[in-house]
């Protein structure tokens, strides 16, 4: 496993994320050394979504308006339908997302999670995948879509559902640990 010691990264989520989604990646990017957010709207508690119904609740760590997108190495959009559909609508969670990709820095998004990243305005000409039902609206996005287990795009890492966690939690990880895709272009 890659060496994210003095990495930090985000996870954003509110209410209504897919529950595996969010613990699988946490779990990964942590047992790999690195520190995880958890960053939502409002401070408090969110509530995860499993099987069809409410899951647990886990602690919000800091919310959108005290973050920075100089305060991370990563960027991690768990899915869910209820928790990505909130988010977009959240000018400054948008603006969140949006800043990684301005800087370049590794974004991962599952199963409805790259919702945000079509209201972030930046899928135009990437290769992604996600939640089959959301195909069209990456399409019109501007993306590449395709129904492969995990895709990466310049930093950008996406999955399509929770059978596909294995494959997206090793790409996290090696990802972050990459870290800024043009730093890597430089040392080339």
């Amino acid at each position: 496993m890659e060496n994210l010691k003095n990495k930090t990264v985000a996870i954003l989520v509110t209410d209504g994320f897919e529950q595996s989604e969010f613990t699988e990646p946490k779990k990964a990017v942590e047992k790999a050394g690195a520190t995880a957010h958890v960053v939502s709207l409002e401070k408090g508690k969110i509530k995860s979504w499993t099987d069809g119904n409410w899951g647990q609740e886990y602690d919000v760590d800091k919310t959108v308006n005290e973050v920075s997108v100089s305060d991370y190495n990563g960027l991690i959009l768990p899915g869910g339908v209820i928790n990505p559909d909130l988010l977009r609508n959240n000018s400054k969670a948008v603006d969140f997302v949006r800043g990684f990709a301005e800087h370049k820095k590794p974004i991962s998004a599952i199963c409805h999670g790259p919702w945000l990243l079509a209201e972030a305005g930046i899928l135009e000409g990437r290769k992604i995948t996600s939640y089959s039902s959301i195909k069209t609206d990456m399409i019109n996005a501007g993306a590449n879509w395709v129904d492969e287990e995990v895709v990466v795009d310049e930093g950008l890492t996406t999955s399509r559902n929770p059978n596909d966690l294995p494959a997206f939690c090793a790409k996290i990880v090696e990802e972050i640990a990459e870290g800024k895709h043009e730093e890597m272009a430089e040392s080339v």
